[in-house]
């Protein structure tokens, strides 16, 4: 394995969010960075991010979700890396549809570990939440699942050369759904 691999083609899941937005920038700033694909389930927010970012050519949006494995497949086919956002992050919500947090925070990402592994990813990043730390929150709860699920894809994926990595971050300052949105409001 190359520890510095070039990264030709990104995935980024939940790219549209506040995390896919900024770390899509990031790259961009790169001048010869890699093809970014964003993945999402929100064509209006694609729309508006395509409109905003300065080099719109480097960069395929794609309408999908991490519940649908055949999506994710098309999406991270010749990709040789995968950062994976997507989520349900609201607390309150959470406690109401617990159901739907399960489907899309820890299927959603089973989903995406089998699915860099059968596209032959070599490398893939889940952005996770300092909730998961001591859960007592249902959106915590999932997300302290899904870094357990993203952690045991080196297992599964050790014969492909797929790897798989886990950082947990706090609130980002300004993010939609922070304290700071309150405050300005």
């Amino acid at each position: 394995r190359k520890k510095n691999m070039k990264l030709n083609t990104v995935v980024i899941t939940g790219g549209t969010g506040s995390f896919g937005q900024a770390f899509t920038r990031r790259l961009l700033a790169v001048p010869d960075g890699p093809h970014i694909r964003i993945l999402s389930r929100d064509e209006h927010k694609q729309e508006i991010m395509a409109n905003d970012l300065k080099n719109p050519r480097r960069v395929t949006f794609i309408i999908g979700d991490v519940r649908d494995q055949d999506k994710l497949r098309q999406a991270f086919d010749g990709a040789n890396a995968v950062v994976h956002a997507a989520a349900l992050k609201r607390v309150g919500p959470s406690e109401q549809a617990a159901d739907e947090f399960v489907k899309t925070n820890i299927f959603g990402t089973d989903n995406v570990v089998s699915a860099a592994i059968r596209a032959g990813v070599p490398r893939s990043l889940l952005i996770s939440s300092d909730k998961a730390c001591e859960p007592f929150n249902t959106y915590g709860k999932t997300k302290a699942v899904a870094e357990s699920v993203f952690v045991q894809g080196n297992r599964m994926g050790h014969t492909a050369g797929a790897r798989f990595s886990v950082v947990r971050g706090g609130n980002v300052w300004g993010s939609r759904g922070s304290v700071v949105e309150k405050w300005r409001q």
